[in-house]
């Protein structure tokens, strides 16, 4: 694996999940996401593209290269490892995980990952439900959708949570919202309402923007009656 600096890793796994979410990585979402100025942004990303890690089309936005995508799906196996680390050794709450990982991320070596990976069990996804791409790059996606397009009364599971924001993760964890957990539809208000959901015993409303980011797998059609 080609060593690159931290700004630059943290860069590439920027693009990745942006990439991942909306097809492209825009400058201005890289701003909110790294926090940092858009010259800052501007800078990098032409420096990114003339070391074969990314492609820039003005207007459109920043994808990775194979170059760049081998590097960042690296630093993603890191960074999910390691919040593994912190919630399932340490006991870090795991809305705490996200932000203490990115810090522990690159600080892990390669002599490192594969015993931390063995003393973990080789654990498939992250706390928050997201996929741990393997020693090879390679990363399996379990089948899901949005929250958002399970239709009144229909039942599914959580598979994961793709916003890791410390807050948000906190309020879906008093919700009893977490990977794993059965949900059902109870009502959906029309004009962009809220949704109402069913997590155990318990009626909660979620705006559809929250709605979003939770990614479940839909029950089977005899398990929605």
């Amino acid at each position: 694996m080609e060593e690159v600096t931290a700004v630059v890793e943290e860069y590439l796994e920027a693009i990745y999940k942006l990439q991942e979410k909306s097809g492209v990585a825009r400058t201005s979402d890289m701003v909110e996401m790294l926090q940092v100025m858009p010259g800052t942004v501007t800078n990098t990303v032409e420096r990114l593209e003339k070391e074969g890690y990314v492609t820039h089309e003005p207007y459109r936005g920043v994808k990775l290269t194979g170059k760049g995508l081998k590097i960042a799906l690296h630093v993603v196996r890191r960074h999910r490892l390691s919040e593994r680390l912190l919630t399932d050794i340490l006991h870090l709450k795991w809305d705490k995980a996200h932000d203490a990982a990115c810090k522990l991320e690159h600080g892990i070596t390669n002599e490192i990952i594969q015993p931390l990976e063995r003393a973990l069990r080789n654990p498939k996804t992250c706390p928050h439900g997201n996929p741990i791409p393997s020693r090879s790059g390679g990363i399996t996606e379990e089948k899901s959708q949005p929250l958002t397009q399970l239709k009144e009364r229909e039942q599914g599971t959580i598979v994961k949570i793709t916003e890791e924001n410390a807050e948000l993760l906190h309020y879906l964890e008093t919700l009893g919202a977490l990977p794993g957990a059965s949900v059902k539809v109870v009502e959906k208000a029309p004009f962009d309402g809220p949704i109402t959901l069913r997590v155990g015993e318990t009626n909660r409303a979620l705006s559809r923007t929250v709605a979003t980011v939770i990614r479940v797998k839909r029950a089977s059609e005899r398990e929605s009656k």
